[in-house]
Parts: C-alpha cells; structure tokens; sequence
C-alpha cells in the first residue's frame, strides 16, 4: 500500500495543522498538504497526507473515510500518482489575445 493519501470534502476552515492532527491518530505523519487556489488564495477542498508507513495509510482510510472533519464528510484513499498535463500555452485566453490582435490589424490601416 502507497503512503500518501488523498483527502477530499474538506471544509474551507480545515488548514492543513487540523489535518495533521486528525491523521496522527492513525499513526505518524510525514506531511499534510491543503491545496490552495492560486487567484483567491482559499482551499480547493481537497489535500495529501503522507503517512511514514503503508500500514498507517491503511488504518487512516478505515479510521477516516466518510467520518466527519470540520462540519463535511470527507473521502479518504489511496493518492493517484499525478496526470501529465498537456501544455497550455502564455497564460491569457483565447479570445481577448483575438480581439487585440484585431485592434492593431485595424490601426494599421
């Protein structure tokens, strides 16, 4: 068993200390991860904990999955190892690049 655990349903008010705390129950946590929006700053409800052992990691899904943490049930499994992105160009979209373009195409006539 994979030591790192995915963590979903949390509430915006979980931070990754309380998170911490609850996993340690089931045995030593290496790391607890919330993971944040870039633009608003605030939790996308969901995170990782990595326990020390696989063993720990089995435990915290039996202790963890579907219980209650701040108010929300939360969903706990096995982490996923991480999908390659494809790449996603500049970082404007689309259409407002368009209508610039459009603007200087009509300035220089």
């Amino acid at each position: 068993m994979e030591k790192k655990l995915y963590v979903g349903g949390l509430a915006y008010s979980t931070n990754e200390d309380s998170l911490r705390e609850l996993f340690s129950q089931a045995g030593t946590v290496e790391t607890a991860i919330i993971i944040m929006d870039r633009e608003s700053g605030r939790s996308k409800g969901f995170g990782f904990v990595e326990m020390s052992l696989g063993e720990e990691a089995k435990k915290a899904i039996e202790m963890f999955d579907g219980k209650e943490l701040d108010g929300r049930e939360i969903s706990v499994n096995e982490a996923r190892p991480q999908e390659k992105r494809s790449p996603q160009g500049g970082g404007f979209g689309g259409r407002r690049n368009d209508r610039r373009r459009d603007d200087n195409r009509r300035k220089q006539y």
